[in-house]
């Protein structure tokens, strides 16, 4: 009972250590005519890898450009919705990547992005070790992996449905604004046939013009 609660606290360790050192993971607000730049710090031969998806605004599109510490452009893109995009680190510093909508003048983008750093930490300390794991090793691995696997399933139906909930409150929005034109135009033509057919049955006045003698 105690060894199978120990083997279950170092997976949750293991876990918790995956998301604190190994990803950066954010979603934030890109104002139009904009641009907001993230760094990180990475070792030569870690290997790293960017997605990033627009989740609201306009196109669903944005600039992304990412740089080496001596600014060296090892990606752009220009006008992405979502991308994906792995690399090595060729040189020890600080790597920055941005993400720009100064293209666009008056609408603002949700922006999420996802940026692993390294492979994930051995689950057990001697998960390397020449002889094979127990089964409850195992097991934990297993589940460990499949745990990983949903929690990205989960982002990216929430980024999903998040997308879908904006284009639906958009294409709501400009429903309403139609119907309420299409009210207006149809009062404006009813009062206006309303008129025109009071004119045509209103007594015309005549004018007498008398001549003196």
């Amino acid at each position: 009972m105690y060894g199978s609660f120990r083997v279950l606290l170092q997976v949750l360790s293991a876990q918790l250590l995956c998301v604190w050192v190994l990803g950066s993971e954010l979603t934030f607000e890109l104002p139009d005519n904009a641009k907001q730049c993230f760094y990180e710090d990475i070792i030569i031969g870690t290997k790293c890898t960017l997605e990033f998806q627009v989740v609201t605004g306009g196109h669903y599109d944005v600039d992304c450009r990412l740089e080496d510490p001596e600014g060296t452009t090892l990606y752009k893109e220009m006008k992405k919705q979502y991308d994906s995009f792995t690399f090595t680190a060729a040189k020890n510093g600080t790597y920055k990547f941005c993400f720009s909508n100064e293209f666009s003048t008056f609408t603002h983008k949700t922006v999420y992005f996802d940026f692993q750093v390294g492979d994930d930490p051995p689950l057990f300390p001697n998960e390397n070790r020449v002889t094979a794991l127990t089964q409850m090793e195992s097991a934990c691995v297993s589940i460990h992996e499949a745990l990983k696997s949903v929690i990205d399933y989960q982002t990216h139906f929430r980024l999903r449905e998040a997308q879908g909930r904006s284009r639906a409150e958009d294409l709501n929005t400009r429903v309403a604004f139609w119907s309420i034109g299409e009210a207006i135009i149809l009062l404006v033509v009813s009062i206006s046939q309303v008129v025109l057919l009071r004119s045509f049955f209103s007594d015309k006045k005549t004018t007498t013009t008398r001549v003196g003698s």
